[in-house]
């Protein structure tokens, strides 16, 4: 089959039947390139061929794993956000790209994707069959590994625990979108590892070997946020008996990692969105611009889109920060990983208190594996930290218990003072919500904001009920 300048390929029209060979995708807007292709590859390989970029980004989202694709890049067109596009898709699909030229800017980025090979043109059929084979062999050795539990050390503290498919895919999209130097926004519940993936990201990018800055927007006060961020000059307000570098100049060359961006008071939001725009700022009682080159990855656990609609964030930075998102899912939704980070913790909190580490029994696996885990990884961290600690299962697994049946014992079965019925099921029903709101207090180490952020109630109403069920840290011993 030949093609006429005019016309476009579809998938359907050129698609091997073949099942049993290795399915190739190609997408190639010179038709007499792809119909070559067609003829030297379609003998060894099942073949679907694009034209347009649109037509493949579609064949993507079917149910079916190709095995490689073959992405041409010209002159002149922009390979980031197809390239972004695909391994959002199918992070661990194999890229093979097609080139006309040898810009090496334009290569290295292509590289810092993630692509596998870089085949010039003009090639022959037998140079892009063995870039095909190389990199499907490739595969097929990294496959075997793909499921087993992996822990990549980060620093002296902390470490990347995965065993989940989800955050196998979410490892592979951190590792490659930290090669293209764009901002990324971190999504998730309080406690589910936003830091820890930050970092992640960070040592997987070119400036691994340079500074990573965490600032918690949340826990700094507003007033002095800026001057944190930004630094001050000799003078600029009382107190500042000398100049102060702010976090973005010590950081240049590095990565800064702004937490509870949703937290940034509106005044900043707009200094912020200039650093993205232009590299540059102004410390506090200075006129003088200051550039800076520095990565910005941001991560929050409120809704970005309830908060842009109620203008507590402004939608021009929130497009700014979002070149990228990472959405980390809660822990309840990946229990199959509970009993490798339970193990993981067992090892960290021993060598943090040093102390032997104990064994994690089936039944403590279990209940483990059962709890809804408001907290997330945090909640989870200190509850192994509990048992290393005091060395006491059952105590746990009382811990651990439906917050149900620890109300149940601990009640009477008779009203108090005759009170009746309506008395007694208020007196559960608020034993439960004590239960519940202590729960999540543990869960995000009693950072009272946080919390009220997971319950989905006012700040003020949090304070009313702590105060109410008199409840306190040390509650949680």
């Amino acid at each position: 089959m030949s093609a006429s300048p005019s016309s476009s390929y579809s998938m359907s029209a050129l698609k091997s039947v073949s099942k049993s060979r290795p399915q190739v995708l190609i997408l190639e807007p010179d038709l007499a390139v792809l119909d070559y292709l067609r003829l030297t590859l379609g003998d060894r390989y099942a073949l679907s061929l694009f034209s347009e970029e649109k037509s493949l980004l579609d064949r993507l989202e079917q149910s079916d794993e190709p095995d490689i694709v073959l992405l041409a890049v010209h002159s002149g067109r922009e390979p980031l956000p197809l390239l972004t596009h695909i391994r959002c898709a199918r992070p661990n699909l194999p890229v093979v790209v097609l080139s006309c030229y040898a810009e090496p800017r334009d290569l290295e980025m292509v590289i810092r994707l993630g692509v596998r090979a870089v085949v010039m043109k003009p090639f022959v059929g037998t140079d892009v069959e063995e870039a095909i084979e190389e990199h499907l062999t490739s595969a097929d050795r990294k496959s075997s590994a793909a499921d087993s539990p992996r822990e990549i050390p980060l620093n002296e503290t902390h470490s990347f625990v995965r065993s989940s498919k989800r955050m196998r895919d979410l490892e592979s999209q951190a590792s490659l979108v930290a090669r293209a130097d764009i901002p990324i926004l971190i999504l998730g519940e309080s406690g589910t590892g936003k830091e820890i993936l930050a970092l992640y990201t960070h040592k997987m990018s070119a400036r691994s070997q340079n500074t990573f800055l965490k600032v918690n927007c949340a826990a700094v006060p507003a007033d002095l946020l800026e001057s944190e961020l930004f630094g001050y000059e000799q003078g600029a307000f009382t107190g500042a008996v000398k100049t102060k570098p702010g976090k973005f100049e010590i950081c240049t060359g590095g990565t800064i990692f702004l937490d509870e961006i949703g937290e940034m008071p509106a005044i900043l939001q707009a200094k912020l969105l200039q650093v993205l725009q232009d590299g540059t700022f102004s410390r506090l009682g200075s006129r003088s611009p200051m550039r800076v080159d520095v990565r910005v990855i941001a991560a929050t656990n409120i809704n970005m889109k309830e908060a842009m609609a109620n203008k507590t964030f402004r939608e021009d930075l929130y497009y700014r920060l979002n070149g990228f998102t990472l959405n980390i899912p809660p822990l309840r939704e990946r229990q199959e990983e509970i009993p490798v980070l339970a193990e993981y913790f067992i090892r960290k909190g021993a060598r943090r208190y040093d102390r032997d580490p104990l064994p994690l029994s089936p039944r403590l696996i279990e209940s483990l594996s059962n709890h809804s885990w408001p907290g997330n990884l945090r909640e989870l961290e200190n509850v192994i930290n509990r048992y290393l600690v005091l060395g006491d299962e059952k105590a746990i697994l009382e811990e651990l218990a439906p917050a149900s049946s620890q109300i149940t014992a601990g009640t009477s079965a008779e009203p108090a003072n005759g009170a009746g019925l309506k008395a007694l099921v208020k007196n559960l029903k608020g034993g439960a919500e004590a239960a519940a709101i202590a729960q999540v207090l543990e869960g995000t180490g009693w950072n009272r904001k946080a919390a009220a952020n997971d319950l989905q109630i006012s700040y003020k109403a949090l304070l009313y009920k702590i105060k109410q069920y008199d409840l306190s840290p040390q509650d949680r011993a």
